[in-house]
Order: structure tokens, then sequence, then C-alpha cells
């Protein structure tokens, strides 16, 4: 059996982050996704996802993404059931992830929400503006004499400020 799911969507919100009691964090947000289509002569429709980000990659998202901002997301689809204030049983469809990266260029995310980036911004690597599961770095050739940098951790201080969108390698 096979649980996975990928999205890239826009936030609605600002992203919740919140406690447990036990002191792990965890991030609550919603993004809309348009459909690839739309019927004859009507608007394209748009989906929205809950979307939960547990520890690091909680802290990761309320860090980097705002209200507006285009994010991608890669995890699995869980149902959860509860009792709400009226005693009705409800069940709910959230999206656990286990990747989040970023879609768009720093100019772009800072017109889409009218707010300038704060933060790190990502340095290049294996896994370019992602946190989660990367992938491995790609590594030099042995006789390149040049040192190869990779980023294991997905730590914030694996992430770099790079000045201008000019710089990226891509």
């Amino acid at each position: 059996m096979y649980n996975r799911i990928i999205l890239i969507g826009r936030l609605v919100a600002e992203p919740e982050l919140r406690q447990t009691p036990s002191g792990t964090s965890v991030c609550s947000f919603r993004i809309a996704v348009q459909r690839s289509f739309a019927p004859r002569g009507g608007e394209r429709q748009t989906d929205f996802f809950d979307i939960v980000a547990w520890q690091q990659r909680g802290e990761f998202v309320t860090r980097f993404f705002h209200k507006g901002n285009m994010i991608g997301v890669e995890g699995r689809l869980e149902t959860r059931e509860y009792t709400d204030r009226n005693n009705q049983q409800r069940r709910a469809y959230e999206v656990i992830a286990d990747n989040l990266f970023f879609v768009e260029s720093r100019s772009a995310a800072s017109a889409a929400t009218g707010n300038s980036f704060t933060g790190n911004a990502p340095a290049s690597g294996g896994s370019y503006g992602s946190y989660g599961n990367p992938a491995p770095a790609p590594s030099a050739p042995a006789n390149s004499g040049s040192a190869s940098t990779t980023f294991a951790s997905g730590d914030f201080g694996d992430f770099q400020e790079i000045d201008s969108d000019e710089d990226l390698p891509f």
C-alpha cells in the first residue's frame, strides 16, 4: 500500500505554530491549490488542503513562509476523527508534511505577499530550499581540487544569505 501526496499551492493564512503539552512544535496551515482545468465557459476551481508539519518542519514553515507565499508539500494523507462542541462525530482529512520546499524566487514571494523576505535565504545544494527528507547533495569529482559542501543536517544553520537572485546557480 502507498500513501503519498505532493501539492503546490499558496498559503491562505499565516502558519500557526503551537507546542504540545510535552513541548513538541506543531504547525498547522492551509494551502489553496488551483485545479489545472476549467469547465467550459467557467473559471478554474480551487481546492483547500489542511497541512500539519511537526517539529523542525513546522518551525521552518513559520520562519520562511507567510500568507500568499507559494509552498511545495510532500507527505501523506491522514484521517482523524473527533467530537465537536455540539457532541457530533466529525472526520478531518490532513496532509502530514514529510518534506516542504520553496517553489518561487524570493522576489516573487515578496511581490505576492507585499512583504520583504525575512530570515536567511536557502543556500544552493542537493535540496535547494527544502526541509524534510532532502535529496543527497552532489559531490565534486575526486580530482577537481575544489571543496564540496554538503548540507546533511537540514538545520537552519545550513542556510546562508544570498544577496540577490542573480547569484543563484540556475
